[in-house]
């Protein structure tokens, strides 16, 4: 009989091969309670991982490095000069784009698109002069438009965006499925046992991504929920954080007993209104992170975008692809589901009620 192979261990433990990979290698990507629970199955089926090929294929890794191919830019279009460091999303698609780079041989020369001193004339005549190939604009947060001067380089050189898709110019593009995302969580929430999921979300990025957020999130409710279970989602995240009472009765009104947001700040609302996570209520992160490793929620795996950011720019760069595409191309990349303790399974709390409801 042929030993178990990981989709087996996935197929098995009811998570994704991604999941038993990261588990295998004890990454703190997933939580500690999903990694024990893979290690148990995996165990229990006599999974192994073979030491000879994990061995190979590391020096194999190690050894593909190969030599300089050339420069490409990576534009900061954030707001922020130090957006690539400092911002709590952003430096995960950096990360993917230069790790991704290093790996096929590519040098990254970083600017910052607001630069005061740096004339549209200027940035022709450094990219001109470091014979730079191709630009990989990272950053956009607020708005999917790219200055109008900018029009020279995105005629002269080929150029990917990453997180959204931007309009005038609209260029390649490559970020999370936030759509299937959106689907994936709310799927989620209800096989925990949940029935009224709410979304939590400002206005302004929902703008930024073109309702993708949204529209995940109520087709799932058209299609999954009942009606009297269905909530209206809740934009004025900026209005709340001066006035918290605009949520207070936009909570009361719908009466979640859970939400999707990107906010980890919910959590402090929902404790200043005398709410318990999760007893009371559950939270989904729709960006989970490292930094708030805790939270159920969904990966985006941004640092996976980032790293398609760059497989696009370079299949361009080869194909020889300027100007602005007549049909702009977009690769998105699927999120994983990290198990934490902002949601609980509501199955099993019902059924234990039931249980206590009946002995007493």
């Amino acid at each position: 009989m042929s030993s178990p192979s990981m989709s087996d261990v996935a197929r098995e433990a009811g998570v994704s091969k991604n999941t038993v990979s990261l588990a295998l290698r004890g990454s703190p990507r997933i939580s500690e309670t999903t990694r024990q629970h893979v290690l148990e199955v995996a165990r229990s089926m006599g999974y192994r991982l073979n030491p000879t090929v994990a061995n190979l294929m590391a020096q194999l890794r190690k050894s593909r490095t190969p030599g300089y191919q050339a420069t490409l830019a990576l534009l900061n279009a954030n707001e922020a000069a130090d957006a690539f460091t400092r911002h709590p999303t952003i430096p995960y698609y950096v990360n993917g784009c230069r790790q991704r780079a290093k790996q096929l041989g590519y040098h990254l020369d970083e600017f910052w698109l607001h630069d005061p001193d740096m004339p549209i004339d200027r940035w022709i005549s450094i990219f001109r002069a470091r014979n730079i190939r191709g630009l990989l604009v990272v950053g956009l947060m607020h708005h999917n438009r790219l200055p109008a001067k900018f029009a020279p380089l995105w005629e002269e050189l080929p150029a990917v965006v990453t997180g959204v898709r931007t309009r005038n110019p609209a260029l390649s593009f490559a970020c999370s499925d936030q759509h299937a995302l959106a689907l994936e969580a709310f799927e989620k929430a209800l096989a925990l046992g949940y029935r009224r999921p709410a979304l939590v979300l400002d206005g302004v990025i929902d703008r930024l991504i073109e309702g993708r957020f949204t529209a995940g999130f109520l087709t799932a409710q058209s299609r999954l929920v009942a009606p009297k279970d269905r909530t209206e989602p809740f934009y004025d995240v900026q209005t709340a954080r001066k006035d918290l009472s605009i949520f207070s009765e936009w909570l009361q009104e719908n009466q979640p007993d859970v939400i999707f947001t990107l906010y980890h700040e919910v959590h402090h609302w929902m404790h200043s209104l005398g709410f318990d996570v999760p007893a009371d209520i559950g939270l989904i992160q729709y960006e989970w992170r490292e930094d708030h490793g805790d939270w159920a929620g969904m990966d985006q795996r941004n640092d996976l975008v980032g790293q398609a950011a760059i497989d696009m720019l370079i299949s361009m760069v080869h194909h020889n692809e300027v100007g602005i595409p007549e049909h702009p191309r977009a690769t998105l990349i699927g999120p994983t589901w990290v198990d934490g303790s902002t949601v609980q399974n509501a199955l099993l709390m019902k059924k234990k009620t039931s249980r206590s409801s009946r002995t007493s």
